[in-house]
């Protein structure tokens, strides 16, 4: 396998924890076996969620973990300046006006109580479809028509394909929110078409979300990210089963830092929670305990 750019995508809304690490530490993995540079792309849209010392902690992280990437940000102020979202964000609107014009999109005002009432899953099923409400009203999302249901052809990073329906988890999914601000779907499609990504790593639990962006690129017509190809990695959990998160401080890599960790023994919890045979204690034996 051979690809020209990966990223790593973290969100300056919490700190980053040895979940993040594991994912990547497997995209360094992946980037150095199939020839790919990677990129520091950091999603700060979440404007309410943002904190600078999160946007400091991504960098120390990544210093932390040795991890070097080729393009992006140098630190926080360069990224402040050069690569924040908020400098394309005429490129998400853009995109969100053609897909309007194309018919694809529905202004909704449901609220998630309301979705819940209509349906005991949670899940939305597109109940303004067929409303009619304004482009222009206020306190309206705007989804994409996820109702033709066509299959989703997604291609993982050794070239095969498979089919997929599009799950009722992602159906109708959100492409602008209520404050008028493009959701993730479509800035991080739009994001990595521009960057030129062609390889993308992350977690199994983000595979319909996989499903969900290259539906949206055959929407917005974008050939370029259909043809990207998906590894899907194991998600790391606690001693007790549970996924690890951002919410989980004892788990954050700056606890561990702070709490005297070096980075083998961070190595070495890795190890522990991927279950291999073999204890590691730096990117070498990491690398050796992956099977892609």
């Amino acid at each position: 396998m051979k690809f020209n750019l990966t990223r790593i995508a973290p969100t300056p809304s919490g700190y980053l924890h040895l979940g993040n690490a594991y994912s990547f530490l497997v995209t360094k993995a992946l980037a150095e076996k199939s020839g790919a540079k990677i990129l520091l792309r950091i999603d700060d849209l979440d404007r309410e969620r943002f904190r600078m010392e999160y946007l400091v902690d991504i960098f120390e992280t990544l210093d932390f973990l040795e991890i070097n990437y080729d393009l992006g940000p140098k630190g926080p102020e360069d990224f402040l300046v050069n690569w924040t979202q908020l400098n394309r964000l005429d490129l998400y609107r853009e995109a969100l006006e053609r897909l309007w014009a194309e018919g694809c999109l529905f202004s909704c005002t449901c609220s998630r109580k309301k979705i819940a009432q209509m349906n005991s899953s949670g899940y939305y099923l597109g109940h303004c479809l067929d409303r009619n409400i304004s482009k222009t009203k206020k306190e309206a999302a705007w989804r994409i028509n996820t109702f033709e249901d066509e299959l989703v052809k997604i291609q993982d990073i050794h070239g095969k394909s498979k089919e997929e329906v599009l799950p009722e988890d992602v159906a109708f999914f959100i492409v602008r929110k209520k404050d008028e601000m493009p959701a993730y779907q479509l800035t991080s499609v739009i994001d990595d078409t521009h960057y030129g990504v062609d390889l993308i790593v992350r977690g199994r639990d983000l595979y319909n979300s996989s499903l969900a962006q290259v539906f949206l690129a055959k929407s917005l017509k974008d050939t370029a990210f259909e043809k990207v190809s998906f590894y899907h990695h194991p998600i790391l959990k606690d001693p007790h089963g549970k996924k690890l998160a951002k919410s989980d401080g004892s788990t954050s890599i700056q606890f561990l830092r702070k709490s005297g960790k070096s980075l083998e023994e961070v190595y070495s919890l890795l190890g522990k929670m991927m279950q291999v045979d073999k204890p590691i204690g730096n990117f070498d034996e990491f690398k050796a305990a992956l099977a892609f």
